[in-house]
């Protein structure tokens, strides 16, 4: 069966780009925008995405419901979603497209089939879609296989579709252990230039990076910046990440730690700039600046006294 419709909710940063993308490929594509921000309400209408008004409507005649949203309100996104689905006879494909943990995975998972729908777990890699760019992010999905099947018929939409072998927990555990990576380390490059600005030996630590970590220096520049105004996304990635490795037997201090650094960032001036209005923190210089100054404030960092 071909994919004419996708509800997707949220279209926010992620989530408008890929409706755009299968808007501008032929693809229906429908939210309901009740209680969201006048940001979001503006991104989506600028991807072409209807507004329903309410959950049922928008999913009433979708082949695929796509979750995209920050990773602290995957499972509460589901647990809605759940209602709308049990009303509507054509159950939609659920494809949990969020940053979680394998086990917060299962539990969506849980929900959704508790209600009839299929679903399948899932990852994004990349960042959003833009129009002109041949490279856009990749989406990850494991599950059940007439499942992936289906979903795999959103390639010809415009996503780069990609199949985790495994079921449900596995495309999750591939964004995690890539997210740990990721984000760990800018997290580590944050905490580093905020430490050296408050030292005093932030233009020795630059130099020394540039002469002998030159690749780590190029990525802080373009990383510091980039993450700022996504910082508070990045809190719950961080706390799902450390969730994934406590659950293999890690200590999760380190991610907790990185969620901590992105939770201080979001209550900087920096979290209250949006990816596609920038003012302040336009380099890795500055974004070190803003944070060594809020700590110097007394601004809380998440740390147990």
């Amino acid at each position: 069966m071909a994919i004419h419709t996708v509800a997707i909710f949220t279209p926010g940063d992620m989530g408008h780009a890929i409706g755009r993308t299968l808007v501008d490929n032929g693809i229906r594509v429908t939210t309901n925008l009740a209680d969201r921000s006048r940001r979001t309400k503006k991104l989506a209408a600028q991807a072409g995405i209807e507004d329903k008004g309410e959950d049922v409507a928008a999913i009433e005649f979708a082949d695929v419901v796509l979750s995209v949203l920050p990773p602290d309100q995957s499972v509460e996104l589901a647990t809605r979603l759940a209602s709308a689905i049990a009303a509507v006879r054509h159950k939609p494909l659920y494809i949990d497209l969020n940053a979680v943990a394998p086990a917060t995975a299962v539990e969506s998972a849980e929900i959704i089939d508790s209600v009839g729908g299929p679903f399948l777990d899932g990852g994004i890699i990349g960042p959003p879609p833009k129009p002109g760019r041949s490279l856009g992010p990749r989406l990850y999905v494991s599950g059940a296989a007439d499942a992936v099947q289906f979903a795999l018929g959103l390639r010809d939409a415009g996503l780069d579709i990609r199949v985790v072998p495994g079921g449900v927990g596995a495309a999750s555990a591939l964004k995690m252990c890539y997210a740990a990576i990721t984000k760990g380390v800018t997290a580590l490059g944050t905490v580093s230039y905020a430490a050296a600005k408050t030292y005093g030996v932030d233009r020795e630590l630059a130099a020394e990076m540039a002469a002998s970590q030159r690749m780590l220096s190029d990525r802080f520049e373009r990383a510091l910046p980039d993450m700022a105004p996504k910082a508070y996304r990045w809190v719950g990635e961080m706390e799902e990440v450390a969730r994934t490795v406590a659950d293999v037997g890690l200590d999760p201090k380190l991610f907790l730690g990185a969620a901590d650094i992105y939770r201080l960032v979001t209550a900087t001036a920096l979290g209250q700039e949006t990816p596609e209005e920038r003012s302040i923190g336009l380099t890795a210089n500055e974004v070190a600046e803003i944070v060594a100054s809020a700590l110097e404030a007394g601004m809380p960092t998440g740390r147990e006294e």
